[in-house]
């Protein structure tokens, strides 16, 4: 595989990763419906349906008489190969299929259905043409050349691939070579140590690498749907090593992967193995209180704790950091758009049925929803051109899911249903009511521009529901690449702004662009919340809390 191909392949990985609200779906029947309702569509309004196949007629006689100004658009990579623009026979081939999907679209677009009708149109006539997309087919000209250029033998590689994920796969293009990495070899090397473990979670104790640390600690909250070490990935990537070497002494939590058996396990589960968590933490550093980082949906859960905390008046956290993390799910993106009454309630049913929700099943759900990204890609890497799946952490770190108990699947629903974190007593925990206006420590909150998955806005949104002083940061990135952010990279870009007024592209017009990782504009913002320096400890633990397994502990091998 080329350079060129392979980044590629990792730009849009890291761009395009699970990590999902894990909320919402589509389910086959919802696809099945809207497929239907789109081809009752024609039979409905047949002079409209008419005038797109004679407007789509006059476009295909100007691309056979060479006329036509169709082209893909600039950011569409899958037509790079020279031949589809040189070659008059592709040219046309390209041609017709951009004409044909143009035309599709505007026929949906310009009939009678409702605005909700026209989105789920626009999406199942997207799931159908990407699928027969010219690129997908043995004429693709780069499979073309590959096939001459290898005497045949990438076919029977494609081939031999293909079988391998009909049995291995479920019959998905596979998205990484699961062979190249192991966690705790190659991924996930940063020293430290299991220094507490309940049924939940286990507490990792990072060794720190200065000489003086600051006094007040850090504990990073990851999502329960992926595992932790998206925090450790490799060296260069790794935030945990970053935030040792910014004198923060690090700790992560990484959660248990959970069974059937741990089905009844809810929100209030998962707050309460936090607070022993925190607890051990103040033990261990003789720290009075700590800063928090959650991410996705481990930010929901920090926040709940801190509601908590507010309600039975516990003063253990002084800052956070909210990453990629929805509280207002007033979303109006994709994932959203099958989200029902009844899908809702049918997800939770399978999830309760089964005790837990697969994140296989998810990342499976997902993919259908950016296929270009998460299926044709492969499709054509693995199978057309020959190549092995390629070898890049991010992609590993996806693929190795996890699942959620039904119990706290079934709450998160419930929050998307209600919205509950925006009105105040609406939500409970361990008892408590939550009011997120009560809730006024200083808070750093990052979002990226081009996330699906958390749009910016919402997360600005959420950001206006909490009482502290907040630094709202946009990453110019996606989901992942927004914490994945290591400071170096030319193409990085983030905005600040202290105002935040009602409106999000209010903020943006005023907001300050800076250049580079937002890693470093973070580092000084906790730094001035992490207290005094002292000298740091290089033994982990302590006498009641001593170090166990090394890093990356045992949960994290849990499949």
């Amino acid at each position: 595989m080329s350079n060129k191909n392979n980044e590629d392949l990792q730009r849009q990985a890291s761009e395009h990763t699970l990590n999902l609200n894990p909320v919402i779906g589509i389910r086959g029947k919802d696809l099945l419906t809207s497929a239907r309702m789109v081809l009752l569509q024609a039979i409905k309004q047949p002079f409209h349906s008419a005038k797109h196949v004679a407007h789509f007629g006059l476009e295909l006689k100007n691309v056979l008489l060479g006329q036509s100004e169709l082209q893909p658009e600039s950011d569409d990579r899958r037509f790079n190969d020279p031949a589809w623009s040189q070659n008059p026979l592709y040219r046309r081939y390209l041609q017709t299929y951009l004409a044909w999907r143009k035309e599709l679209h505007e026929w949906i677009e310009d009939s009678n259905l409702s605005g909700q009708d026209t989105s789920r149109g626009h999406f199942v006539i997207n799931l159908m043409t990407e699928a027969m997309a010219p690129t997908n087919t043995m004429a693709n000209p780069a499979a073309v050349k590959r096939f001459f250029e290898t005497g045949g033998k990438s076919l029977l590689d494609g081939l031999s691939h293909l079988a391998k994920d009909l049995v291995n796969n479920g019959g998905m293009p596979s998205q990484v070579n699961m062979d190249a990495f192991e966690v705790g070899k190659n991924l996930a090397t940063t020293e430290g140590a299991v220094v507490f473990r309940n049924d939940v979670l286990e507490l990792i104790q990072y060794k720190p690498i200065t000489e003086s640390v600051h006094e007040r600690p850090l504990l990073v909250v990851p999502p329960q749907i992926n595992k932790f070490y998206v925090f450790d990935l490799s060296p260069e990537k790794s935030l945990a090593r970053f935030c040792l070497r910014s004198s923060f002494q690090t700790f992560i939590v990484s959660w248990r992967n959970p069974t059937k058996a741990q089905r009844e396990w809810g929100l209030s589960t998962y707050i309460g193995a936090l607070k022993e968590a925190i607890d051990v933490i103040l033990k261990i550093t003789g720290s009075k209180d700590l800063n928090v980082l959650g991410a996705c949906s481990g930010g929901i859960t920090t926040v709940a704790l801190l509601g908590h905390y507010q309600a039975i008046g516990e003063n253990k956290i002084n800052a956070f950091t909210q990453m990629v993390s929805v509280l207002d799910f007033n979303l109006n993106n994709q994932v959203a758009l099958f989200a029902d009454e009844m899908t809702l309630e049918a997800a939770k049913r399978r999830s309760y049925q089964a005790g837990v929700l697969e994140g296989k099943d998810m990342a499976k759900v997902f993919a259908w929803m950016r296929p270009n990204d998460l299926i044709w890609n492969y499709w054509v890497n693995n199978y057309l051109m020959g190549n092995e799946p390629p070898a890049f952490d991010i992609l590993y770190w996806n693929n190795d899911t996890t699942r959620l108990p039904a119990a706290f699947h079934g709450e998160l629903v419930e929050m998307f249903k209600t919205n509950a974190l925006t009105r105040p007593n609406a939500l409970e925990v361990c008892g408590t009511p939550i009011d997120l206006k009560q809730v006024t420590c200083d808070f750093f909150c990052l979002a990226g521009t081009t996330d699906h998955i958390t749009p910016w806005e919402a997360c600005y949104r959420s950001a206006l529901l909490l009482g502290g002083k907040c630094e709202f940061v946009l990453s110019n990135s996606g989901h992942i690449q927004s914490i994945l952010n290591p400071p170096g990279n030319p193409k990085a870009r983030f905005s600040t702004g202290t105002e935040l007024p009602a409106d999000p592209k209010a903020w943006l017009e005023k907001a300050t662009k800076h250049a580079d990782s937002w890693w470093l504009y973070w580092q000084n913002w906790m730094a001035e919340r992490s207290g005094k320096t002292k000298k740091a400890s290089f033994s982990l633990g302590n006498k009641a809390y001593p170090a166990g397994e090394a890093s990356p502990g045992t949960y994290v091998h849990e499949r």
